[in-house]
């Protein structure tokens, strides 16, 4: 599914000349070669994240650039581990490089390398900004991927709902925090676009997911080990509401009985959250109440002063933020691609016209 940009053989890391802390040293060039390979990671692999990146303002583009590519490597991890012992220890890999990258003390690992020369930057040029609130966003993510790692399918809608929103919302809020975007209402947006976004990506796996892989092949061409199992993570409520059975897809695609009714109400989820962040936007553009309460405020890292809300201040935020709220123009693209082949995910088509459709949502500061 994923593939993975590897630095060439016998390279190595340059004398250090520059940036100096006190348990570790990164040099410029480090720091080079480590957003070099993070971007040309999401032009690979994710690349409507790289298509998004270009709308982050400049000076914390590197922490959008880091951020997706971690969250690229955790989603990677079950397709390239078969054994949940080494899953289970490359997501603790990932975890202490997160703890000591924050601790001063980056792994010579090029994502973490890219992630202390933000932190660095923060702390010279933001020191409003929240490090600690990064740091919570991003083991969060890393502790849900892990809870995932064997892609059991969801019980519920709702289940899959909260998956979504410790994941893709959570990248956004890491993102805002270091554009130091602390907001009620930005939060709330971004809540309901992760979540829009975590739904269309599971549906979007589908097509990849639920077909089987092809065999391992040994160097003589024969068949060394079975390819990975098929897994389909349509929530179970929504399978048992429409009749669909997880082996007839695995045998019949999507001529399964029930299968397109189950991706439609999947799909009209994720289809209503981002309905509901276009009105939310307008509402909050025009000084009028949101439209409902945020239903995670009050929770850790989700406290706020009452004068977030106020428009004076909610309006430069939305401007210095509105490239993060912009992920959700490629789960409307997808959404709408979907629709147009009858909710069969098997059958939909990449979009050419996404990279107008960010260009016109940002121009517009719609979405």
């Amino acid at each position: 599914m994923y593939r993975a940009i590897r630095a060439h053989r016998g390279a190595q890391w340059p004398k250090p000349t520059l940036q100096l802390s006190r348990r570790t040293l990164v040099t410029d060039v480090d720091v080079d070669k480590a957003r070099q390979y993070c971007v040309a990671q999401l032009r690979q692999s994710d690349y409507d994240s790289f298509l998004i990146r270009n709308f982050i303002p400049g000076s914390r583009r590197d922490a959008y650039d880091a951020f997706r590519a971690l969250n690229l490597e955790l989603v990677r991890l079950p397709e390239l581990v078969s054994n949940p012992t080494i899953g289970q220890l490359r997501i603790e890999f990932w975890r202490d490089a997160v703890n000591k990258t924050f601790a001063g003390r980056p792994p010579k690992e090029p994502i973490m390398i890219l992630l202390h020369r933000v932190l660095s930057r923060l702390a010279e040029t933001s020191p409003e900004s929240n490090r600690s609130s990064i740091r919570f966003w991003l083991l969060r993510m890393i502790n849900t991927r892990e809870k995932h790692m064997d892609n059991r399918p969801f019980p519920s809608l709702s289940t899959l709902e909260d998956y979504a929103e410790n994941t893709y919302s959570t990248l956004m809020y890491s993102t805002l925090a270091a554009l130091s975007v602390q907001s009620m209402h930005m939060d709330h947006l971004a809540s309901h676009i992760g979540k829009a976004c975590g739904i269309a990506a599971v549906c979007r796996g589908i097509s990849i997911l639920a077909s089987p892989s092809p065999p391992v092949k040994s160097p003589d061409g024969t068949s060394a080990a079975a390819g990975r199992n098929p897994v389909l993570l349509l929530p179970l409520d929504v399978m048992a509401e429409t009749g669909l059975r997880e082996e007839d897809v695995y045998r019949h695609g999507p001529e399964a009985e029930g299968f397109q009714d189950a991706v439609f109400k999947v799909a009209t989820r994720a289809n209503d959250h981002l309905i509901t962040a276009r009105e939310m936007l307008k509402n909050i553009r025009a000084g009028e109440h949101p439209g409902h309460e945020y239903e995670h405020q009050g929770e850790e890292q989700h406290e706020y002063l009452d004068s977030d809300s106020s428009q004076e201040s909610i309006d430069p935020l939305l401007r210095r933020g509105f490239g993060v709220l912009l992920e959700g123009i490629p789960a409307n693209d997808y959404l709408s691609r979907l629709e147009a082949e009858n909710f069969n995910p098997f059958t939909v088509k990449s979009s050419w016209k996404l990279p107008w459709r960010l260009w016109r949502a940002h121009k517009t500061q719609q979405i």
